[in-house]
């Protein structure tokens, strides 16, 4: 039996996908939004959540692997959801887009002087130093991340955490939400 759904896309057709969706701040909106990618099969690559600069709004970043058929049934799901205002596909757009992690390496006094020059090479910073580790601050695209962590190995890692992408479309142009009155006839 095929378990496959609607939304299931061959390995080879799918790409990284950034969707970016504004959601009204209410008790339940973010498990709604990642119940609709459970059901469709969708693993999420990374998700972030935070408010906005407008009260009772908050943007979602997910980052998924779909082609672009199925990025478009998506976001039109996405829009089916009560809670969803507004929702952007990043993905093919002009856009900046940063993770955050932080790493805590072991340094050992010997080698600190060489874990300290591999860190400002990749524009790390140290933001907690102990007897025998220190923790790295570092930003930017995931590739750099990931060359960092990969440089860091050898010496230890002992802890890492990643945020998860947040991305923004390049524009002046404001987020066209629907104005209050709308939103409060909608419920």
């Amino acid at each position: 039996m095929n378990h496959e759904s609607a939304f299931s896309v061959p390995q080879s057709r799918r790409s990284s996908r950034t969707l970016v969706a504004y959601l009204e701040d209410r008790p339940g909106a973010l498990n709604r939004v990642v119940s609709l990618f459970r059901r469709r099969g969708f693993n999420i690559d990374s998700l972030t959540v935070g408010r906005t600069e407008r009260p009772g709004i908050s943007r979602l970043t997910l980052v998924v692997q779909a082609d672009e058929d199925t990025a478009q049934r998506l976001e039109a799901n996405l829009y089916k959801l009560v809670d969803v205002v507004h929702v952007q596909d990043l993905s093919r757009a002009p856009a900046v887009s940063r993770e955050l992690a932080f790493v805590k390496v072991r340094a050992p006094a010997e080698r600190r002087s060489e874990l300290l020059q591999l860190c400002e090479a990749f524009r790390a910073r140290v933001v907690d130093v102990a007897p025998a580790s220190i923790i790295v601050e570092i930003t930017g695209a995931q590739d750099k991340l990931d060359g960092l962590f990969e440089v860091l190995r050898p010496f230890g890692i002992l802890e890492l955490v990643r945020t998860g992408m947040v991305a923004m479309a390049r524009s002046t142009q404001p987020i066209p939400f629907p104005d209050a009155d709308a939103m409060e006839v909608a419920k």
